[in-house]
Protein backbone atom coordinates (compact mmCIF):
# COMPACT_ATOMS: atom_id res chain seq x y z
CA UNK A 1 0.00 0.00 0.00
CA UNK A 2 1.27 3.83 -0.87
CA UNK A 3 2.01 5.79 1.85
CA UNK A 4 -0.41 9.11 2.27
CA UNK A 5 2.58 11.22 1.99
CA UNK A 6 3.88 10.00 -0.92
CA UNK A 7 0.50 10.17 -2.60
CA UNK A 8 0.43 13.49 -1.77
CA UNK A 9 4.20 14.88 -2.52
CA UNK A 10 3.85 12.77 -6.03
CA UNK A 11 0.38 13.26 -7.63
CA UNK A 12 1.52 14.08 -10.59
CA UNK A 13 4.66 11.71 -11.16
CA UNK A 14 2.24 8.55 -9.69
CA UNK A 15 -0.38 8.79 -12.27
CA UNK A 16 1.80 9.51 -14.79
CA UNK A 17 3.41 6.19 -13.45
CA UNK A 18 0.36 4.09 -12.93
CA UNK A 19 -0.07 4.22 -16.59
CA UNK A 20 2.45 2.14 -17.24
CA UNK A 21 0.24 -0.40 -15.20
CA UNK A 22 -2.86 0.89 -16.95
CA UNK A 23 -4.37 2.27 -13.95
CA UNK A 24 -5.75 5.43 -15.39
CA UNK A 25 -8.26 5.99 -12.00
CA UNK A 26 -7.44 9.81 -11.03
CA UNK A 27 -10.67 10.00 -9.63
CA UNK A 28 -9.13 7.73 -6.94
CA UNK A 29 -6.16 9.40 -6.16
CA UNK A 30 -7.93 12.75 -5.72
CA UNK A 31 -10.22 11.01 -3.57
CA UNK A 32 -7.59 9.96 -1.62
CA UNK A 33 -6.50 13.40 -1.29
CA UNK A 34 -9.47 14.77 -0.88
CA UNK A 35 -10.64 12.62 2.31
CA UNK A 36 -6.98 12.89 3.90
CA UNK A 37 -7.14 16.95 3.74
CA UNK A 38 -10.86 16.00 5.80
CA UNK A 39 -9.05 13.82 8.27
CA UNK A 40 -6.52 16.72 8.52
CA UNK A 41 -8.93 19.45 9.25
CA UNK A 42 -10.84 17.27 11.56
CA UNK A 43 -7.52 16.18 13.80
CA UNK A 44 -7.36 20.46 13.82
CA UNK A 45 -10.64 20.86 15.22
CA UNK A 46 -10.38 17.72 17.71
CA UNK A 47 -6.68 19.28 19.18
CA UNK A 48 -8.33 22.49 19.47
CA UNK A 49 -11.33 21.36 21.49
CA UNK A 50 -9.14 19.03 23.70
CA UNK A 51 -6.57 21.99 24.34
CA UNK A 52 -9.51 23.80 25.26
CA UNK A 53 -11.36 21.02 27.24
CA UNK A 54 -7.67 20.42 29.20
CA UNK A 55 -7.82 24.13 29.44
CA UNK A 56 -11.36 23.86 31.38
CA UNK A 57 -10.33 21.10 33.61
CA UNK A 58 -7.13 23.22 34.36
CA UNK A 59 -9.57 25.66 35.75
CA UNK A 60 -11.79 23.49 37.35
CA UNK A 61 -9.07 22.44 39.59
CA UNK A 62 -8.06 25.65 40.52
CA UNK A 63 -11.19 26.84 41.52
CA UNK A 64 -11.70 23.74 43.49
CA UNK A 65 -8.59 24.42 45.13
CA UNK A 66 -9.73 27.86 45.78
CA UNK A 67 -12.79 26.37 47.57
CA UNK A 68 -14.56 27.95 44.73
CA UNK A 69 -17.09 24.63 44.15
CA UNK A 70 -19.89 26.33 43.43
CA UNK A 71 -18.22 27.86 40.11
CA UNK A 72 -16.05 24.67 39.65
CA UNK A 73 -19.23 22.47 39.43
CA UNK A 74 -21.40 25.45 37.19
CA UNK A 75 -17.52 25.46 34.52
CA UNK A 76 -17.94 21.36 34.63
CA UNK A 77 -21.26 21.05 33.20
CA UNK A 78 -19.45 23.42 30.44
CA UNK A 79 -17.15 20.57 29.69
CA UNK A 80 -20.19 18.34 28.64
CA UNK A 81 -20.51 20.14 25.49
CA UNK A 82 -17.15 19.73 24.52
CA UNK A 83 -16.92 16.45 25.43
CA UNK A 84 -19.57 15.28 23.16
CA UNK A 85 -18.83 17.67 20.02
CA UNK A 86 -15.05 15.88 20.68
CA UNK A 87 -16.63 12.19 20.58
CA UNK A 88 -18.76 13.43 17.57
CA UNK A 89 -15.05 14.14 15.80
CA UNK A 90 -13.71 11.08 16.90
CA UNK A 91 -16.66 9.18 15.23
CA UNK A 92 -16.29 11.61 12.61
CA UNK A 93 -12.43 10.67 12.07
CA UNK A 94 -12.97 7.27 12.24
CA UNK A 95 -15.16 7.30 9.16
CA UNK A 96 -13.11 9.35 7.38
CA UNK A 97 -10.00 6.84 8.21
CA UNK A 98 -12.11 3.86 6.95
CA UNK A 99 -13.24 6.13 3.89
CA UNK A 100 -9.14 6.49 3.65
CA UNK A 101 -8.14 2.88 3.69
CA UNK A 102 -10.78 2.06 1.30
CA UNK A 103 -9.56 4.03 -1.52
CA UNK A 104 -5.99 3.54 -0.62
CA UNK A 105 -6.48 -0.25 -1.14
CA UNK A 106 -7.72 0.43 -4.74
CA UNK A 107 -3.89 2.04 -5.88
CA UNK A 108 -1.66 -0.32 -6.93
CA UNK A 109 1.87 -0.03 -6.51
CA UNK A 110 4.31 1.77 -8.69
CA UNK A 111 5.79 0.43 -11.12
CA UNK A 112 10.06 0.47 -11.42
CA UNK A 113 10.94 2.92 -14.07
CA UNK A 114 12.67 -0.11 -16.07
CA UNK A 115 9.00 -1.50 -16.43
CA UNK A 116 8.22 -1.49 -19.95
CA UNK A 117 4.52 -0.55 -21.15
CA UNK A 118 1.82 -3.12 -22.46
CA UNK A 119 -1.15 -4.89 -21.86
CA UNK A 120 -0.32 -8.07 -21.18
CA UNK A 121 1.95 -11.30 -21.68
CA UNK A 122 2.52 -10.89 -25.21
CA UNK A 123 4.17 -7.83 -24.12
CA UNK A 124 6.59 -8.93 -21.57
CA UNK A 125 10.15 -8.18 -22.39
CA UNK A 126 12.79 -11.16 -22.83
CA UNK A 127 15.63 -10.70 -20.74
CA UNK A 128 17.92 -13.52 -21.84
CA UNK A 129 17.61 -17.49 -22.17
CA UNK A 130 20.06 -20.61 -21.56
CA UNK A 131 20.06 -24.23 -22.19
CA UNK A 132 19.37 -26.04 -25.64
CA UNK A 133 15.63 -27.18 -26.31
CA UNK A 134 16.20 -31.15 -27.13
CA UNK A 135 15.29 -32.70 -30.44
CA UNK A 136 12.82 -35.45 -29.20
CA UNK A 137 12.67 -38.73 -31.47
CA UNK A 138 9.54 -39.51 -33.83
CA UNK A 139 6.83 -40.72 -31.31
CA UNK A 140 7.69 -38.44 -28.54
CA UNK A 141 4.34 -37.30 -26.29
CA UNK A 142 3.70 -34.40 -24.17
CA UNK A 143 3.80 -35.68 -20.02
CA UNK A 144 0.03 -36.21 -19.63
CA UNK A 145 0.18 -39.15 -21.72
CA UNK A 146 4.00 -39.86 -20.53
CA UNK A 147 2.37 -39.93 -17.10
CA UNK A 148 -0.65 -42.56 -17.97
CA UNK A 149 2.18 -44.65 -19.66
CA UNK A 150 4.24 -45.15 -16.50
CA UNK A 151 1.34 -44.93 -14.21
CA UNK A 152 3.27 -41.88 -11.96
CA UNK A 153 0.68 -39.18 -11.49
CA UNK A 154 -3.51 -40.47 -11.82
CA UNK A 155 -5.63 -37.39 -12.63
CA UNK A 156 -9.33 -39.54 -12.52
CA UNK A 157 -8.46 -40.63 -9.01
CA UNK A 158 -7.93 -36.95 -8.02
CA UNK A 159 -11.05 -36.14 -9.28
CA UNK A 160 -12.80 -38.87 -7.72
CA UNK A 161 -11.25 -38.01 -4.40
CA UNK A 162 -11.61 -34.30 -5.13
CA UNK A 163 -11.98 -33.08 -8.02
CA UNK A 164 -10.64 -31.54 -11.10
CA UNK A 165 -7.18 -29.91 -10.77
CA UNK A 166 -6.37 -32.45 -7.78
CA UNK A 167 -3.24 -35.38 -9.02
CA UNK A 168 -2.71 -38.18 -7.09
CA UNK A 169 1.39 -38.67 -7.27
CA UNK A 170 2.27 -42.54 -7.40
CA UNK A 171 5.34 -44.58 -7.43
CA UNK A 172 8.19 -43.02 -8.98
CA UNK A 173 6.00 -40.03 -9.73
CA UNK A 174 5.91 -39.49 -6.08
CA UNK A 175 9.17 -39.61 -5.10
CA UNK A 176 10.30 -37.22 -8.08
CA UNK A 177 8.39 -35.01 -6.91
CA UNK A 178 9.78 -35.27 -3.12
CA UNK A 179 13.37 -35.50 -4.90
CA UNK A 180 12.50 -32.51 -6.33
CA UNK A 181 10.99 -30.24 -3.18
CA UNK A 182 14.43 -31.70 -1.68
CA UNK A 183 16.69 -30.62 -3.76
CA UNK A 184 15.13 -26.94 -4.16
CA UNK A 185 14.94 -26.57 -0.17
CA UNK A 186 18.49 -27.65 -0.02
CA UNK A 187 19.99 -25.19 -2.46
CA UNK A 188 17.92 -22.70 -0.61
CA UNK A 189 19.20 -23.38 2.83
CA UNK A 190 22.54 -23.51 1.41
CA UNK A 191 22.37 -20.03 -0.36
CA UNK A 192 21.99 -19.03 3.17
CA UNK A 193 18.50 -19.33 3.53
CA UNK A 194 16.56 -20.44 6.54
CA UNK A 195 13.66 -22.99 6.29
CA UNK A 196 10.40 -22.85 7.51
CA UNK A 197 7.46 -24.86 8.20
CA UNK A 198 4.03 -22.47 7.61
CA UNK A 199 0.59 -22.86 8.31
CA UNK A 200 -1.36 -23.65 4.92
CA UNK A 201 -4.53 -21.57 6.46
CA UNK A 202 -4.13 -17.99 7.11
CA UNK A 203 -5.97 -15.40 8.74
CA UNK A 204 -8.21 -12.56 6.74
CA UNK A 205 -4.80 -10.02 8.26
CA UNK A 206 -2.21 -12.16 6.59
CA UNK A 207 -4.50 -11.96 3.34
CA UNK A 208 -4.43 -8.30 3.53
CA UNK A 209 -0.71 -7.84 4.75
CA UNK A 210 0.48 -9.14 1.10
CA UNK A 211 -2.32 -7.81 -1.00
CA UNK A 212 -3.89 -10.93 -1.71
CA UNK A 213 -6.91 -9.21 0.27
CA UNK A 214 -9.16 -7.59 -0.92
CA UNK A 215 -7.52 -7.90 -4.47
CA UNK A 216 -7.50 -11.63 -5.16
CA UNK A 217 -9.95 -12.83 -2.79
CA UNK A 218 -11.78 -14.92 -5.88
CA UNK A 219 -8.64 -16.89 -6.75
CA UNK A 220 -8.87 -18.54 -2.98
CA UNK A 221 -10.42 -20.63 -1.11
CA UNK A 222 -12.34 -19.50 1.81
CA UNK A 223 -13.07 -21.51 4.93
CA UNK A 224 -15.84 -19.74 5.85
CA UNK A 225 -16.88 -21.14 9.51
CA UNK A 226 -13.66 -19.87 10.60
CA UNK A 227 -12.78 -17.17 7.92
CA UNK A 228 -9.30 -18.73 7.14
CA UNK A 229 -7.91 -18.49 3.67
CA UNK A 230 -6.01 -21.37 2.25
CA UNK A 231 -2.29 -20.14 1.35
CA UNK A 232 -2.03 -19.31 -2.67
CA UNK A 233 1.59 -19.31 -1.80
CA UNK A 234 4.20 -20.11 0.64
CA UNK A 235 4.44 -16.13 0.46
CA UNK A 236 1.83 -15.32 2.36
CA UNK A 237 2.74 -16.73 5.72
CA UNK A 238 6.34 -16.34 5.55
CA UNK A 239 6.18 -12.34 4.83
CA UNK A 240 3.50 -12.12 8.23
CA UNK A 241 5.75 -13.40 10.29
CA UNK A 242 7.06 -9.73 10.15
CA UNK A 243 3.73 -8.06 10.57
CA UNK A 244 3.94 -5.45 13.37
CA UNK A 245 7.56 -6.14 13.98
CA UNK A 246 10.47 -3.37 13.65
CA UNK A 247 13.33 -5.19 13.13
CA UNK A 248 16.90 -4.11 13.62
CA UNK A 249 19.13 -2.80 10.09
CA UNK A 250 22.13 -4.83 11.06
CA UNK A 251 20.12 -8.25 11.05
CA UNK A 252 18.77 -7.37 7.62
CA UNK A 253 18.78 -8.63 4.87
CA UNK A 254 16.23 -11.77 6.64
CA UNK A 255 15.95 -15.15 4.06
CA UNK A 256 12.90 -17.34 4.36
CA UNK A 257 12.15 -20.97 2.08
CA UNK A 258 9.79 -22.81 2.87
CA UNK A 259 7.50 -25.87 0.76
CA UNK A 260 3.99 -26.10 1.03
CA UNK A 261 1.26 -27.64 -1.27
CA UNK A 262 -0.51 -23.86 -2.99
CA UNK A 263 -3.96 -23.93 -3.71
CA UNK A 264 -6.03 -21.66 -6.15
CA UNK A 265 -9.65 -21.53 -7.61
CA UNK A 266 -8.61 -19.59 -11.06
CA UNK A 267 -7.43 -23.18 -12.48
CA UNK A 268 -9.20 -21.84 -15.56
CA UNK A 269 -10.77 -23.35 -18.36
CA UNK A 270 -9.95 -26.77 -19.15
CA UNK A 271 -8.42 -27.60 -22.80
CA UNK A 272 -5.26 -27.99 -24.76
CA UNK A 273 -3.50 -25.10 -23.28
CA UNK A 274 -4.15 -26.54 -19.40
CA UNK A 275 -4.62 -29.71 -19.84
CA UNK A 276 -2.08 -32.52 -17.36
CA UNK A 277 0.24 -30.23 -15.11
CA UNK A 278 -0.16 -27.46 -16.87
CA UNK A 279 -2.61 -25.97 -14.12
CA UNK A 280 -3.58 -27.02 -11.42
CA UNK A 281 -6.03 -26.41 -8.39
CA UNK A 282 -3.36 -28.26 -5.68
CA UNK A 283 0.50 -28.03 -6.26
CA UNK A 284 3.37 -28.17 -4.40
CA UNK A 285 6.19 -24.96 -4.38
CA UNK A 286 9.41 -24.20 -2.83
CA UNK A 287 9.71 -20.44 -2.04
CA UNK A 288 11.96 -17.51 -1.14
CA UNK A 289 11.34 -14.43 1.04
CA UNK A 290 13.62 -12.23 1.60
CA UNK A 291 13.27 -8.96 3.65
CA UNK A 292 15.82 -5.94 2.81
CA UNK A 293 16.91 -2.58 3.41
CA UNK A 294 15.56 -0.03 1.04
CA UNK A 295 19.13 0.80 -0.37
CA UNK A 296 19.78 -3.07 -1.41
CA UNK A 297 16.43 -4.27 -2.24
CA UNK A 298 17.41 -4.39 -6.55
CA UNK A 299 20.61 -5.40 -5.98
CA UNK A 300 18.57 -8.39 -3.79
CA UNK A 301 16.24 -9.16 -6.54
CA UNK A 302 18.81 -9.33 -9.00
CA UNK A 303 20.51 -12.03 -6.96
CA UNK A 304 17.45 -14.05 -6.09
CA UNK A 305 16.52 -14.24 -10.08
CA UNK A 306 20.30 -15.40 -10.53
CA UNK A 307 20.04 -18.64 -7.90
CA UNK A 308 16.47 -19.12 -9.41
CA UNK A 309 18.48 -19.48 -12.97
CA UNK A 310 21.18 -21.71 -11.02
CA UNK A 311 18.31 -23.85 -10.05
CA UNK A 312 16.73 -24.40 -13.54
CA UNK A 313 20.56 -24.85 -15.12
CA UNK A 314 21.15 -27.47 -12.47
CA UNK A 315 18.20 -29.78 -14.16
CA UNK A 316 19.30 -28.94 -17.80
CA UNK A 317 16.25 -27.35 -18.73
CA UNK A 318 15.87 -24.97 -21.42
CA UNK A 319 14.56 -21.36 -20.46
CA UNK A 320 13.78 -17.79 -20.79
CA UNK A 321 13.81 -15.08 -18.60
CA UNK A 322 10.75 -12.46 -19.01
CA UNK A 323 10.44 -9.08 -17.34
CA UNK A 324 7.02 -7.88 -16.56
CA UNK A 325 5.39 -5.37 -18.39
CA UNK A 326 2.97 -3.31 -16.95
CA UNK A 327 -0.17 -5.16 -17.90
CA UNK A 328 0.94 -8.63 -16.77
CA UNK A 329 2.75 -7.38 -13.45
CA UNK A 330 0.84 -7.68 -10.54
CA UNK A 331 -1.12 -5.22 -8.44
CA UNK A 332 1.22 -5.33 -5.54
CA UNK A 333 4.25 -5.86 -7.29
CA UNK A 334 7.22 -3.12 -8.19
CA UNK A 335 9.16 -5.22 -10.64
CA UNK A 336 9.15 -9.06 -11.45
CA UNK A 337 10.98 -11.70 -13.65
CA UNK A 338 9.34 -14.47 -14.79
CA UNK A 339 11.25 -17.64 -15.44
CA UNK A 340 9.79 -20.11 -18.50
CA UNK A 341 11.08 -23.52 -18.83
CA UNK A 342 10.85 -24.83 -22.50
CA UNK A 343 8.47 -28.43 -22.57
CA UNK A 344 9.67 -29.86 -26.14
CA UNK A 345 6.67 -31.99 -27.19
CA UNK A 346 4.13 -29.44 -26.59
CA UNK A 347 6.37 -26.81 -27.94
CA UNK A 348 5.44 -24.30 -25.30
CA UNK A 349 6.99 -21.66 -22.79
CA UNK A 350 5.44 -22.75 -19.30
CA UNK A 351 5.95 -20.55 -16.18
CA UNK A 352 7.65 -21.86 -13.48
CA UNK A 353 8.61 -18.89 -11.08
CA UNK A 354 8.01 -15.03 -10.47
CA UNK A 355 10.79 -12.79 -8.58
CA UNK A 356 9.52 -9.99 -6.95
CA UNK A 357 10.23 -6.75 -5.31
CA UNK A 358 7.45 -5.14 -3.93
CA UNK A 359 9.79 -2.47 -2.65
CA UNK A 360 7.70 -0.98 0.74
CA UNK A 361 4.26 -1.86 -0.71
CA UNK A 362 3.74 -4.91 1.65
CA UNK A 363 5.93 -3.55 4.63
CA UNK A 364 3.37 -0.74 4.80
CA UNK A 365 0.01 -3.04 4.73
CA UNK A 366 2.31 -5.25 6.83
CA UNK A 367 3.60 -2.45 9.56
CA UNK A 368 6.95 -3.64 9.26
CA UNK A 369 9.46 -1.57 9.78
CA UNK A 370 13.14 -1.27 10.75
CA UNK A 371 15.91 0.95 12.89
CA UNK A 372 19.19 2.35 12.06
CA UNK A 373 21.43 1.29 15.05
CA UNK A 374 21.27 4.90 17.02
CA UNK A 375 18.09 5.81 15.03
CA UNK A 376 15.18 6.25 17.08
CA UNK A 377 13.45 6.85 13.62
CA UNK A 378 11.92 3.75 12.25
CA UNK A 379 11.98 3.30 8.13
CA UNK A 380 9.62 1.04 6.00
CA UNK A 381 11.69 -2.35 4.83
CA UNK A 382 11.32 -3.88 1.29
CA UNK A 383 10.33 -7.57 0.78
CA UNK A 384 11.10 -9.66 -2.20
CA UNK A 385 9.19 -13.10 -2.81
CA UNK A 386 10.22 -15.61 -5.94
CA UNK A 387 9.35 -19.22 -6.39
CA UNK A 388 12.04 -21.81 -6.33
CA UNK A 389 10.55 -23.41 -7.55
CA UNK A 390 6.85 -24.64 -8.20
CA UNK A 391 6.71 -27.79 -9.29
CA UNK A 392 4.20 -28.95 -11.73
CA UNK A 393 5.41 -27.27 -14.72
CA UNK A 394 8.97 -27.96 -14.07
CA UNK A 395 7.82 -31.98 -14.10
CA UNK A 396 6.03 -31.40 -16.90
CA UNK A 397 9.12 -30.15 -18.75
CA UNK A 398 11.62 -32.76 -17.36
CA UNK A 399 9.44 -35.60 -18.43
CA UNK A 400 8.79 -34.49 -21.97
CA UNK A 401 12.35 -33.39 -22.47
CA UNK A 402 13.99 -36.66 -21.17
CA UNK A 403 11.81 -38.77 -22.94
CA UNK A 404 13.80 -41.53 -25.27
CA UNK A 405 11.77 -45.36 -26.19
CA UNK A 406 13.29 -46.25 -23.22
CA UNK A 407 11.85 -44.43 -20.91
CA UNK A 408 12.22 -40.93 -18.63
CA UNK A 409 15.92 -40.40 -17.85
CA UNK A 410 16.41 -38.21 -14.43
CA UNK A 411 19.04 -35.37 -14.31
CA UNK A 412 22.08 -36.20 -12.59
CA UNK A 413 21.36 -33.89 -10.02
CA UNK A 414 18.57 -35.15 -8.77
CA UNK A 415 19.45 -39.10 -8.93
CA UNK A 416 20.64 -38.72 -5.21
CA UNK A 417 16.92 -37.83 -4.28
CA UNK A 418 15.59 -40.22 -6.06
CA UNK A 419 17.03 -43.35 -6.00
CA UNK A 420 16.60 -44.29 -9.39
CA UNK A 421 17.80 -42.90 -13.05
CA UNK A 422 14.95 -43.84 -15.36
CA UNK A 423 11.00 -44.05 -15.29
CA UNK A 424 10.40 -46.76 -17.56
CA UNK A 425 7.84 -49.86 -18.03
CA UNK A 426 9.66 -52.15 -15.86
CA UNK A 427 8.26 -53.57 -13.02
CA UNK A 428 9.76 -52.58 -9.45
CA UNK A 429 8.42 -52.30 -6.29
CA UNK A 430 7.49 -48.20 -6.35
CA UNK A 431 5.28 -48.77 -9.19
Amino acid sequence: MLSISFIRDHRDHLIERLKIKNFHQVEIIDAIIAEDNERRSLQVKHDNLQAELNAKSREIGALYKEGKSQEATEEKQATHRLKEEIKELQQAQNKTLTALQELLVLVPNIPHSTVPPGKGEADNEKMREGGAIPELEDGAVPHWDLITRYDIIDFELGNKLTGAGFPVYKGKGAKLQRALINFFLDENISSGYKEVLPPLMVNEDSGFGTGQLPDKEGQMYHIQSENYYLIPTAEVPITNIFRDQILRAKDLPIKYTAYTPCFRREAGSWGKDVRGLNRLHQFDKVEIVQVTHPDHSYQTLEEMAAHIEGLINKLDIPYRVMKLCGGDISFTSALTYDFEVYAAAQGKWLEVSSVSNFESYQANRLKLRFKEEGDKKTQLAHTLNGSALALPRILAALLENNQSPEGVSIPEILQPYTGFDLISHELDPMQ
